[in-house]
């Protein structure tokens, strides 16, 4: 309870001194802009991919505090990378009461950081009677994709492929994210990783579309990296339905926060920057 009292007086000192110190919102040009006027413009919009980064305590309170905030504007769909799509039962039975947090926690594989980052909004959608999607691709895939490429994929049941995006996955190995992954990884990276990041951003995007409802705001959470530049997840999203209105939001840290570095530049719609001083989660 100290921990998010803590946040909940750091979101509200920064919200009414300028954001002057724990972090920034920019918008895709470096514009400031406040948090007020950022909820404003995503209200109107039919999908929310929220881009954290994943041990950010700012990150995962402005999740919490945009879809209260959103929840009274728009009926709210949930979703996140952190639930993997066979575990979806298991996150329904929890959302309607029928298990309790030890049930969910020995049934769905949840995160190290569950607890303290992602329960609150769990629990807001249960709370709220809200669904709840999880998105991601089974990780025991993305690991066969990782060693054996995408062909691999066929060789599923057909209640497996029921939990991925719908065979043959789309890619473009020439996307800038997925050739900066190669770049970051060095000697490390490999075509087959790219492939492997794709099946998760196909599978998100898949899940996202299929759950979407019309006059709904679905907000997703994900790791920055899946959604930054308009790629990612993003890209799936457009070739399933390109009329429906989009916007993302990305997290970075910065020794200063008071202007937005050349590199985040166009990361993302809504930019939130956040002091690289500021504690993490894990």
């Amino acid at each position: 309870m100290r921990k998010y009292l803590t946040l909940s007086l750091l979101f509200i000192t920064s919200l009414t001194y300028g954001q002057e110190r724990a972090f920034v919102i920019f918008n895709s040009k470096g514009k400031k802009v406040s948090y007020k006027k950022m909820a404003k413009t995503l209200e109107k919009k039919d999908v929310v991919l929220f881009g954290e980064s994943h041990n950010n305590p700012i990150s995962h309170w402005m999740q919490l505090e945009l879809a209260s905030d959103l929840s009274t504007k728009r009926r709210l769909i949930l979703g996140a990378e952190m639930f993997e799509a066979d575990n979806q039962v298991a996150l329904n039975e929890y959302l309607e009461g029928k298990i309790d947090y030890a049930g969910l926690d020995s049934t769905a594989r949840l995160w190290p950081n569950y607890k303290t980052d992602y329960a609150p909004l769990v629990d807001f959608a249960k709370q709220n009677k809200l669904d709840f999607i999880a998105t991601n691709i089974p990780r025991r895939y993305a690991n066969m994709v990782f060693k054996k490429g995408f062909e691999v994929l066929d060789s599923l049941s057909t209640e497996e492929k029921e939990w991925i995006a719908p065979l043959p996955i789309a890619f473009d190995s020439e996307l800038p994210t997925y050739k900066q992954i190669l770049t970051m990884m060095g000697e490390h990276g490999s075509p087959k990783l790219v492939m492997a990041q794709a099946t998760k951003d196909a599978t998100m995007a898949y899940f996202i579309f299929r759950n979407y409802k019309k006059d709904h705001l679905f907000l997703h959470f994900n790791g920055a990296y899946h959604s930054d530049k308009y790629e990612g997840i993003l890209w799936y999203l457009k070739k399933s339905d390109s009329q429906l209105n989009y916007a993302t939001i990305s997290t970075v840290s910065q020794e200063d926060v008071s202007h937005l570095e050349e590199e985040n530049l166009n990361r993302a719609d809504f930019i939130i920057c956040v002091d690289s001083d500021m504690t993490t989660t894990y």
